[in-house]
Parts: C-alpha cells; sequence; structure tokens
C-alpha cells in the first residue's frame, strides 16, 4: 500500500468528529478472509460508532497530540439529519485526501448506517469471498449512505466490519508517528520490548526471540510506530509506557478481532475450497520432503480423499516438527487454502496419535542350534536350515519418536493475524524448543 494506513485514516476521522460527536466503545479493527487473491496488506477494515449524550460511563480509548479521547457505553442519542451529513461530509473529505488510491490494490470504500446488517456478512467475509453485489443489496436494503473507489471491494470490508458481533475478542494498541518521521526508520528499542512482554503477561505476539523479530513494529513505511495486541485494554495502556521508542504522536485502542481463529472452518478434505482457511483431520500418507526454497510438504489423507499441506519458507523452525511426521500419524492441521493446486499452508498443527516406526534388523535366530534361519520367500516365513525349525517372526527394533503429541504453531515471525496463538488457547507454545533447524 506504499505507505497507507487504514487506521490511520480513522484516526483522522476520530479527531476531526470529537468537537461534535462522543465516539461509543472502541473503534474496530476487523481483520477479514487472509486468503482472497486481491486482499490489501492485512486485510483489515476499521468501524467507528458515533452518537451524542452517551451515558457517563467513559473509557480511555485514544491519545491525540496529549489529549486523552474517551468512549462513551450506549443507550446514547442518534444523530439528527443535519449531524449525519456532516459526518458524512468529513469521512468522505478525508478518506479521500489520505487513501493511497495510486496503489493497484487499494480500492477504498466507507459506509455509514444506523441499523448493523447481520452478523452472517462478517462470518462470510471471514471464511470465503463475497461479492461486491450482495454487499450492495444489503446497503440499500439498509438506506445505507455509502461510497466506493474504483473497484468499490473496499465496501465488502467496511460493511462486514459493522456487522461484526464479537464473541471471542482482543485489543490492539496502535501508536502512530508524527508526520515528518514517516517513511524513515523506526526506532523501538527490543529490549524493552521483550521486558514488556515478560510484565504484561495477556498480551502476545509481540517478540519472536528465536528470530529476533520484533513483531511490534511494522515494516512498510506507513504511519504506524508500533501496535501490541492484548486480552486486556487496561494492561495494554500500561504496555504503551513500559516501551521505548522514539516520540509518538498519537495512539488508539482497538478493539478486534485478531488471534480469534474466526477464520477457520472444520471440514472434510473433499469440502475444501480454494481461498478458504480450513481445519481438517486425516492421517499422513507419506513422510514429508523438502523442496528447493526450504518449504516442507506432506500429504493427508481422510475417508473422502487427499490433500497437500505445506509448512513454507518463512515459518522457520515449525519445518522441523513437520519432517519429524512419519506414516500413518493421525493429524488435525490449521491454515489456508492457495488456489492451484489445493494445498493447507499451515498455521497450526495438532498431531493426535503417532505410528509405531518398526523396522526389521535381522532373521530370527533357531532356538535349538543358534543359526539365523532363512527366508523361505517373501511373507513366508523362515526356516533353519539344519534343524528345520520353522518361524513366522523376524527380529524387529521399534523406533523411537522425537515427535510428542500435542498442538504446534509456526512461530511469532510467520503468524497470521488473526491466527490464535497458543499461549490464548492455555497450551505452551512448544516450538520455541525446536530452534531454526534451517535444512534448504
Amino acid at each position: 500500500m506504499n505507505g497507507g494506513c487504514t487506521t490511520y485514516v480513522l484516526r483522522t476521522i476520530l479527531q476531526r468528529l470529537l468537537d461534535e460527536y462522543e465516539i461509543i466503545g472502541y473503534p474496530r479493527l476487523v481483520r477479514l478472509n487472509p486468503n482472497v487473491p486481491w486482499k490489501t496488506r492485512g486485510n483489515g477494515a476499521v468501524c467507528l460508532q458515533v452518537g451524542t449524550h452517551s451515558r457517563k460511563t467513559k473509557k480511555r480509548i485514544a491519545m491525540i497530540n496529549g489529549h486523552e479521547v474517551y468512549g462513551g457505553s450506549p443507550p446514547f442519542t442518534e444523530l439528527s439529519e443535519q449531524q449525519q451529513s456532516n459526518l458524512v461530509g468529513v469521512v468522505k473529505e478525508i478518506v479521500e485526501s489520505q487513501a493511497r488510491v495510486e496503489d493497484a490494490n487499494t480500492n477504498p470504500g466507507f459506509v455509514v448506517l444506523s441499523i448493523k446488517p447481520s452478523c452472517e456478512l462478517y462470518q462470510k467475509a471471514v471464511t470465503t469471498l463475497v461479492a461486491l453485489e450482495e454487499v450492495l443489496a444489503i446497503l440499500k436494503d439498509h438506506h445505507a449512505v455509502y461510497e466506493g473507489y474504483k473497484n468499490k471491494r473496499g465496501l465488502i470490508g467496511a460493511t462486514a466490519a459493522v456487522s461484526w458481533e464479537p464473541g471471542d475478542r482482543t485489543y490492539e494498541i496502535i501508536a502512530y508517528r508524527p508526520r515528518e518521521r514517516w517513511g524513515t526508520k523506526r526506532q523501538v528499542d527490543a529490549r524493552s520490548v521483550q521486558q514488556m512482554d515478560m510484565k504484561c503477561t495477556g498480551t502476545f505476539d509481540n517478540y519472536d526471540t528465536l528470530n529476533r523479530h520484533n513483531r511490534l513494529v511494522p515494516a512498510s513505511p506507513c504511519p504506524i510506530l508500533y501496535g501490541i495486541r492484548g486480552e486486556n485494554p487496561e494492561e495494554l495502556r500500561l504496555a504503551v509506557e513500559l516501551v521505548k521508542s522514539e516520540p509518538m504522536e498519537s495512539w488508539l485502542l482497538f478493539e478486534t478481532n485478531q488471534g480469534t481463529d474466526d477464520h477457520l472452518m472444520r471440514k472434510s478434505i473433499v469440502q475444501v475450497q480454494s481461498f478458504e482457511s480450513v481445519i481438517v483431520k486425516g492421517t499422513v500418507v507419506e513422510p514429508a520432503k523438502t523442496i528447493p526454497g526450504g518449504h516442507v510438504l506432506f500429504r493427508i489423507r481422510d475417508a473422502t480423499g487427499t490433500i497437500d499441506c505445506a509448512a513454507y519458507e518463512p515459518t522457520k523452525g515449525f519445518r522441523q516438527i513437520i519432517r519429524k511426521l512419519s506414516t500413518d500419524d493421525i493429524v488435525e492441521v490449521f491454515g489456508g487454502v492457495r488456489e492451484q493446486p489445493l494445498t493447507i499452508n499451515l498455521e497450526k498443527i495438532r498431531v493426535i496419535q503417532l505410528a509405531s516406526l518398526i523396522r526389521k534388523v535381522e532373521n530370527p535366530v533357531c532356538p535349538t542350534c543358534g543359526k539365523h534361519m532363512k527366508s523361505k520367500g517373501t511373507n513366508q516365513g523362515f526356516k533353519c536350515r539344519k534343524c528345520k525349525t520353522s518361524s513366522t517372526e523376524p527380529v524387529l527394533q521399534y523406533t523411537q519418536r522425537s515427535l510428542t503429541p500435542g498442538m504446534y504453531e509456526v512461530p511469532i515471525c510467520a503468524r497470521r493475524h488473526l491466527s490464535k496463538p497458543l499461549k490464548r488457547m492455555g497450551l505452551p507454545s512448544v516450538v520455541t524448543t525446536i530452534g531454526t533447524g534451517d535444512i534448504p
């Protein structure tokens, strides 16, 4: 997106609205289907609820240019027609001035609604593909004010963000840079991030120690200084104070669907389709193989068919887990599906049951004369040439597996926004004990 940032557009809108409107609750950052071929960088949409004269209960949701911003709680007074018209004017002006419409992958849109669409739209938008025509029909039915730019696909995300009804939810506090620093190298102290990670135990995906990756800091030249994700808004406000960095211009605290696994659908192999994210249980068909580029592939089967699974090079040490799989292991795989050939790009894997690894060491020894018996032919057993004693069983060796049943996840440096960390599932992240173990 060449330095654009959807959340900063919302930050600017919020600042402009403060004099006339009240912000209700937290701003929203809603991630949608991460597999759509035309997605933006993070395939996220933002949402803000506004009104007037809300309940006195207030939550600190932002700090802009040194001024604290609070969000109220329902009930609140609906906007008048004039207020709605003014609101649309502000949103339109800021979207058109800040959206990077020159970028081929940027197709923004905004919607203003008084009534929320059904959450079914969000469920569809986070798991599969949604047609623009379907969303336009919803907007028309809800008497929405809206505008889409270029191919107008941004209307899909904007409407889905409004329709989201949080079940599981997390929060992210995003700090922004002064405009004069945009595009320059960020100064965020990695040691302070690690210390914050240890102290603020409800936060997650902060720092990848093995791969020395500071996940808080984006790689693009956008206005974001860093973002911290967590379970508790109060803890996130503390976390910002613990991270040492260059000066920030502002921060916003978002309610999000990040780290929830909302994108995943449990399916049999025959049901899997391109551009979805799935959970599939199956049996390993053959040991994993490493292909050029360091990607590791294996295949699973269930009663309905077979499908390839991949741990790509960016998943680093996670590939070592995959290389330990053997034929007839029973696993459950979690991940997004590429178009063709159908392949599940692994985010997590549950090793359910390990097959016994047995190999023939030698022919059996005759109990009478102590000599090794000779094979009578394929699957015909063994016979001692001297004593004529027969046996059907060779001497076998059972190999101790270096893999144990359990859940394994990709490292923080390779984790998708929506992927639920094992930490949030109350499980240890076993992959950190494996090391990177790069094998070309």
